[in-house]
């Protein structure tokens, strides 16, 4: 436990020295791409037609690029809006990392180590940027992308140099991801999925922020954050979601950027998220809606291995 507080403590702590490390990189900025309408289908009769009309609104009078993914398996609903668009993936990013490792490890038929579950653990609840270093480093590049050619995710591309949060990722191949750990696959083993959800439910307090927000108490929660802030397109402010109840087995990605604080992308955040748990699971008796800290909190990009 000291190991994973003080991990995230000095991450915070060091936050302007590794945000001006991380704006001297070399890499080229994620490019916006230009921003297009809401797009939604869906087997239920009008809900695609409501989600589209309710995620427009929440959007109508904010700033930035923004990039939605939605999928409800039992209503085979999706919505898309600027899918395609590149973002660094700031720590959102670390659900890969650890996807990676599980993948890795059913190759060699093989149990996570001690050591390794603790790095994961600390990586995935509490945001560590020391836990995902090493393990970043135990898997190299070279892993890491067989696993996203496993997974289909194509147009991820891993930061280079040890920049795990410079991970170029959009909602297309984040949407891959999260249809992999939440249903039976050929990639990751059952035992894998369960171990990433169960970790992704644990997240501490005030990193639930995000697609959490409006979830009904009737649904299960699993998140996973991301925030950066870099000299080109300002903020970059992240929520992966999945949600598991109520008759529904559904999955959120919202990535932004170009925000001019990281508490403006999580309202952005949290406004589509709000629209999309209402339409799906409208609110009955008894069902309370998650309200997210108003204090939210991430942990900054790592530094790269010195040395």
């Amino acid at each position: 436990m000291t190991h994973r507080i003080s991990g995230r403590t000095g991450a915070l702590g060091t936050a302007l020295g590794v945000t001006l490390l991380v704006s001297a990189v070399t890499a080229l900025p994620a490019a916006a791409a230009p921003t297009t309408g809401v797009s939604c289908t869906s087997a239920k009769a009008g809900l695609a037609a409501k989600l589209k009309k309710d995620i427009t609104a929440a959007l109508a009078d904010r700033t930035g690029t923004v990039a939605v993914g939605l999928y409800d398996r039992s209503t085979d609903t999706t919505c898309t809006l600027n899918a395609a668009t590149a973002f660094d993936s700031a720590s959102t990013v670390k659900v890969t990392v650890l996807a990676t490792l599980l993948w890795d490890a059913k190759k060699s038929n093989r149990y996570l180590t001690d050591t390794e579950d603790e790095l994961a653990t600390a990586m995935i609840t509490e945001s560590d940027n020391d836990a995902t270093s090493k393990l970043w480093k135990q898997l190299g590049t070279a892993k890491i992308q067989g696993f996203l050619a496993a997974a289909g995710m194509t147009r991820t591309v891993p930061g280079a140099d040890g920049y795990w949060g410079l991970t170029q990722e959009n909602v297309t191949d984040e949407q891959k991801l999260l249809k992999l750990v939440t249903a039976r696959n050929s990639v990751l083993s059952d035992n894998s999925r369960a171990y990433i959800l169960k970790l992704m439910s644990q997240v501490v307090s005030d990193q639930r922020w995000g697609t959490p927000a409006g979830a009904p108490s009737s649904v299960s929660v699993h998140v996973k954050n991301g925030w950066l802030q870099r000299s080109t397109h300002g903020w970059r402010v992240h929520s992966l979601g999945t949600f598991n109840g109520a008759g529904h087995d559904y999955m959120i990605t919202v990535l932004t950027q170009d925000d001019s604080t990281m508490d403006y992308g999580v309202t952005t955040i949290q406004n589509v998220a709000k629209a999309i748990h209402k339409d799906l699971v409208p609110a009955t008796s008894g069902v309370t809606r998650y309200t997210p800290t108003s204090r939210p909190r991430e942990a900054f990009v790592a530094t790269p291995p010195q040395g």
